[in-house]
């Protein structure tokens, strides 16, 4: 966008001066469609958080908040049926994608080879993604009847519920794959517009059903009208798109062993990592203190993974801009897209991060009903530092992984590692400030060194031999 100025908008009317001072400043935050989109879909989370935190409080007892947030946290078990595949899917689709375009009927065109390889890996994805909504209902299953086994003092009826809940789990799991393809075909506004509407769909029933008296099948209800909303907007918008996958189009199968498992094994496993680094504090904690200590747990994880995500769309956004520009190698342009969104990215979750601790204090200073609902100060703001030092590393994981490459593997690995015996040990010593010190600790002095460390390795091995780079170097 070019440069606003006084004199070259002298002439215009105020109202079109404003609008052009608008444009340039989203121009200069990195916002485009997309991330627009994108951040309106977390803010509305965001929002809607506080919302369903008041309307919990008010509806729900202490011990049925804390059975509401450990069946929210367990959807994360989804990890071990996936293994990874959605974040190839983009970086492999973006590749192809790089040759191929939308015709105005909606249809894909370009090369046939590009084509056909696209054809193939959705194919491969749709199969891999019905199995593993089968496998997810088990694990799911399995795992809340052990969990919730324990807690069988506390009348709660959670059986049905959760039987019903994994299900649906495991339908959504299939939505997955067609929203991955439209991503790496770059067609990110589109993706995130139809996650905004559906955050919002979910969100408003799921309040509705809570003030109904649904009790745990509120959430059952609300994911059920989330999928709904993704079937009618992905088959009425992109139905010519999607019908490569479906139809007798040449396909030119990838080779799984060979082009796919080397990335979705590394990606795998370091999303296993990411599920003991990120989602084990609820399920623990309602283990070791019960289902109301799991509901402060889970709700001030909530507000922290919330303003995560709002951050991250800064990134995620332009993930397949970044596959495009590395198979064009042009590493250049590369890096100066990334520092920009990167340092947003930042800079935005730690004042988000200050803000919301200055909310719980506000709260707690004030004895609001919400504060004992919610974690301490200390734990919170221990929690949301946690928060901003991960960013940096999923930052610096959504550029390397843009290579259809993996190389956090080992840091995901050992941080999942050492962040479980963490919690395992200092949430039995010291309950949930032990556990969230035991996380702050692992991220500060492991995650964060080591994993600057491999990126900045990775980034330079794998940029060496680049046309761009080859050049500035004759030109120096």
């Amino acid at each position: 966008m070019e440069q606003v100025s006084d004199v070259n908008l002298a002439g215009y009317p105020g109202w079109a001066r404003a609008k052009a001072y608008l444009w340039a400043l989203l121009d200069k935050l990195a916002i485009d469609r997309a991330v627009a989109f994108g951040i309106s879909a977390k803010l509305w989370q965001a929002a809607a958080s506080v919302v369903t935190i008041a309307v919990i409080a008010i509806y729900y007892t202490p011990e049925l908040q804390g059975y509401y947030y450990t069946f929210i946290s367990l959807m994360a078990l989804q990890i071990f049926a996936e293994l990874g595949l959605g974040n190839v899917i983009i970086s492999f689709a973006s590749h192809e994608w790089a040759h191929l375009r939308l015709c105005e009927g909606g249809g894909i065109v370009g090369p046939e080879s590009a084509l056909a390889r696209l054809a193939g890996l959705g194919r491969f994805a749709l199969r891999w993604y019905a199995a593993a909504g089968a496998v997810v209902f088990v694990i799911m299953g399995a795992v809340g009847c052990f969990l919730f086994t324990g807690g069988s003092r506390y009348t709660i009826d959670w059986r049905a519920p959760w039987i019903l809940f994994s299900l649906l789990i495991g339908i959504r799991l299939w939505v997955i794959p067609f929203l991955a393809l439209l991503e790496g075909c770059n067609q990110v506004s589109s993706v995130y517009f139809c996650r905004l509407m559906e955050v919002v769909i979910t969100s408003a029933t799921l309040w509705l059903c809570i003030v109904l008296d649904l009790r745990l099948f509120a959430p059952c209800v609300s994911i059920s009208a989330g999928i709904a909303w993704c079937v009618v907007f992905l088959f009425g918008k992109y139905k010519r798109f999607f019908r490569v996958f479906f139809s007798r189009h040449t396909a030119a199968p990838m080779s799984w062993r060979s082009e796919i498992l080397p990335m979705q094994w590394r990606i795998a496993l370091s999303f296993l990592g990411g599920y003991f680094t990120f989602y084990l504090f609820t399920p623990l904690t309602f283990r070791f203190e019960g289902p109301v200590a799991a509901g402060r747990m889970g709700m001030t994880f909530a507000i922290a993974s919330g303003l995560s995500a709002v951050a991250s769309m800064w990134i995620y956004a332009r993930v397949p801009r970044f596959g495009q520009l590395i198979a064009k190698r042009r590493f250049d342009q590369l890096d100066q897209l990334f520092y920009r969104v990167a340092s947003i990215s930042v800079v935005l979750i730690f004042t988000g991060g200050l803000c919301a601790w200055a909310t719980a204090y506000w709260l707690h200073i004030r004895s609001s009903f919400i504060s004992a609902r919610i974690l301490p100060l200390l734990p919170t703001g221990l929690l949301f530092i946690a928060a901003v030092l991960m960013q940096v590393s999923l930052c610096q994981a959504a550029y390397l992984r843009a290579h259809k490459k993996e190389p956090f593997l080992i840091l995901s690995i050992v941080q999942g590692v050492l962040t479980s015996l963490a919690l395992l040990l200092f949430g039995r010593l010291y309950g949930v400030l032990g556990m969230i010190a035991g996380y702050l600790a692992v991220v500060a002095f492991f995650a964060i060194p080591y994993g600057t460390h491999v990126w900045n390795k990775c980034r330079i091995e794998w940029h060496k031999d680049s046309p761009q780079t080859q050049e500035n170097a004759d030109s120096e």
